[in-house]
């Protein structure tokens, strides 16, 4: 549920990247931290675990202009990617905007990519979300590794809604930005509804 900051003039948006472990969620939030003007973002946070790490940050893109007079800032989180920080990711969720699946496009992962995007489905709905009704977009990341899945059927097995999707190469920074920006879209489009 956006925030709306009066005294700022702003409304506060969550984006949450989530997806399987090292399916690159941190790389996605780093490739746009590093490629966003120090002006329009605050800082990173990591809330490291043993073995996964929890990104933050906020910017402000001043190219999605204003609703209402009030800027838009989004802020990007990474959920961990172990099922096993089941908890973390749950609470990550809490008052989402949007959502982006990044998805492993290595052969070996597709089970990994169906047990997550599973998980998503039911800590949204646990939390009284649907994921057909809230922004939400899929990203195939590593669709430059010669073992990749074909196309087809990443979209298959984790696309049946035909929702809006991108291949991309978060190390390179390719499909990222695209990504990024079709979610925030669908998010600013729900807010001048006024329905979040």
């Amino acid at each position: 549920m956006a925030f709306i900051n009066y005294a700022a003039r702003e409304i506060n948006c969550k984006i949450v990247y989530y997806g399987p472990g090292l399916c690159g969620k941190t790389t996605n939030l780093q490739t746009i931290y590093q490629r966003t003007s120090p002006d329009a973002r605050g800082k990173m946070i990591s809330l490291a675990t043993e073995t996964e790490r929890t990104l933050f940050f906020d910017f402000l893109p001043l190219a999605l202009g204003d609703i209402r007079g009030f800027k838009t800032r989004f802020h990007l989180y990474t959920v961990p990617g172990q099922v096993f920080y089941d908890a973390s990711r749950k609470l990550i969720l809490k008052g989402v905007d949007g959502v982006v699946f990044v998805a492993d496009s290595q052969g070996e992962r597709l089970d990994a990519n169906i047990e997550s995007m599973e998980n998503l489905k039911d800590n949204l709905e646990e939390q009284g979300y649907d994921l057909e009704k809230i922004p939400f977009v899929i990203q195939y990341n590593k669709r430059d590794l010669p073992n990749q899945s074909p196309l087809e059927e990443l979209q298959e097995l984790l696309n049946p809604d035909q929702v809006p999707e991108f291949e991309a190469c978060a190390l390179t920074g390719e499909g990222v930005f695209e990504t990024l920006k079709a979610v925030a879209k669908q998010i600013l489009i729900e807010l001048k509804k006024g329905r979040r």
